[in-house]
C-alpha cells in the first residue's frame, strides 16, 4: 500500500482545487447591469468637454494626415507637431506648430507664431478691458452654462441604450449605443456637430467618464486643424481617453476615416489622426508635470 504522506495531499488537493475552481467561477451570478436612467444622469452630470478638460495643461499634438486614392494608395502623408498651451480665455488654446514632416521649424519661424498669438491675445483682452471681476466672472461662467447646454442637449437628442460591459486597459467599462432621434432639432453648436454620429460609447464604470467612442458620419463634416477637410457621409471615427496619473481622463487619440474632399479637388479616401502626449499641469509661472497618457 502506497504510503500517504503530506505532499502527496497536497498535491491531491491542488489538484482537486483546479478542477472545482472553474465550476465554482461559472456558477458566480454574472454582475447585474445598472439601471439605464440612474447610470446614464451620473455620466451626464460628469461628462465634460476635452476643451474644458485641457484648459489646464499643456500637452504636445502629433497631427497626421493620409490621403488615399480611390484603389487605396497612399498619395500623400502630412505629419505636424504642435505644442498646445492655454490661453488667456477659455476655449482659445494656443497650438505652437514646431515640426512638419519631420522639420523642425527655425527660431524665427516661431517668433513668428508667437508674435501673432500674442498679438490675437492682446485683441481679446482688449475687448474686455473695461470688465470688473464680477461683470468677468459672469462671463466665464456663461461659458461654462453654455457647455453644460450642449452635454444637456445631447442626452435629451440621442436616443442613448446600455449594451454591455467590456474590459479597456484592465477597467471595466459600460458599453452603449446611440442615435440620433429622428425629429429632434438641436439648438446648441455643439449638438448640431454631435447629431451627425452614430455609434458606440465605452463609459469607466467606477469614474463615469468617457472612455471610448466609435462613430459613423451621417453627414458630411469638416475635420482637421482648419476643417479644410470635408470627410463623407459614412466616415467613421474614433476617440480614445486615458486616466493620467490616476486622476484625470484626458484625450490620448482620435482618428477619422472615409471618403473625404479638400478644397472641393481632391477625391479619394482620408485617415486623419491626432495623437496627445507629454501633458503638464499648467498654471501662471509654474508648470507641473503630469506625464503622457499609458500607452503613448
Amino acid at each position: 500500500m502506497a504510503q500517504i504522506t503530506a505532499s502527496r495531499v497536497a498535491r491531491v488537493v491542488t489538484g482537486l482545487s483546479l478542477l472545482v475552481a472553474p465550476i465554482a467561477l461559472a456558477q458566480q451570478p454574472a454582475k447585474p447591469m445598472p439601471e439605464t436612467r440612474a447610470f446614464l444622469e451620473e455620466v451626464r452630470r460628469n461628462l465634460a468637454s476635452d476643451e474644458t478638460l485641457l484648459e489646464n495643461y499643456t500637452f504636445n499634438e502629433e497631427y497626421i494626415e493620409r490621403r488615399m486614392d480611390s484603389g487605396g494608395g497612399l498619395k500623400k502623408v502630412k505629419q505636424e507637431l504642435f505644442q498646445v498651451y492655454p490661453s488667456v480665455e477659455p476655449g482659445k488654446v494656443y497650438r505652437r506648430l514646431v515640426v512638419v514632416d519631420g522639420r523642425k521649424l527655425s527660431e524665427e519661424e516661431l517668433a513668428q507664431q508667437d508674435k501673432k498669438h500674442e498679438e490675437k491675445s492682446e485683441r481679446r483682452l482688449s475687448r474686455h478691458a473695461g470688465e470688473d471681476e464680477e461683470e468677468r466672472r459672469a462671463r466665464l461662467e456663461g461659458d461654462t452654462e453654455k457647455e453644460r447646454d450642449v452635454v444637456d442637449e445631447v442626452f435629451r437628442m440621442d436616443d442613448i441604450r446600455i449594451a454591455g460591459r467590456e474590459i479597456i486597459d484592465g477597467r471595466p467599462t459600460i458599453v452603449v449605443t446611440f442615435t440620433p432621434r429622428p425629429d429632434y432639432k438641436p439648438v446648441t453648436k455643439g449638438a448640431k456637430m454631435i447629431q451627425k454620429l452614430d455609434g458606440r460609447a465605452w463609459i469607466d464604470e467606477e469614474d463615469k467618464q468617457l472612455v471610448r467612442l466609435e462613430g459613423r458620419l451621417l453627414e458630411n463634416v469638416g475635420v482637421g486643424p482648419a476643417k479644410l477637410a470635408r470627410l463623407q457621409k459614412g466616415a467613421t471615427a474614433w476617440f480614445q481617453r486615458r486616466k493620467v496619473n490616476n486622476e484625470i481622463w484626458l484625450p490620448a487619440e482620435a482618428r477619422f476615416t472615409g471618403a473625404a474632399k479638400v478644397f472641393l479637388f481632391f477625391g479619394g479616401r482620408m485617415e486623419l489622426q491626432s495623437r496627445y502626449s507629454d501633458y503638464k499641469k499648467f498654471s501662471v509661472g509654474t508648470e507641473e508635470s503630469v506625464g503622457a497618457a499609458p500607452g503613448d
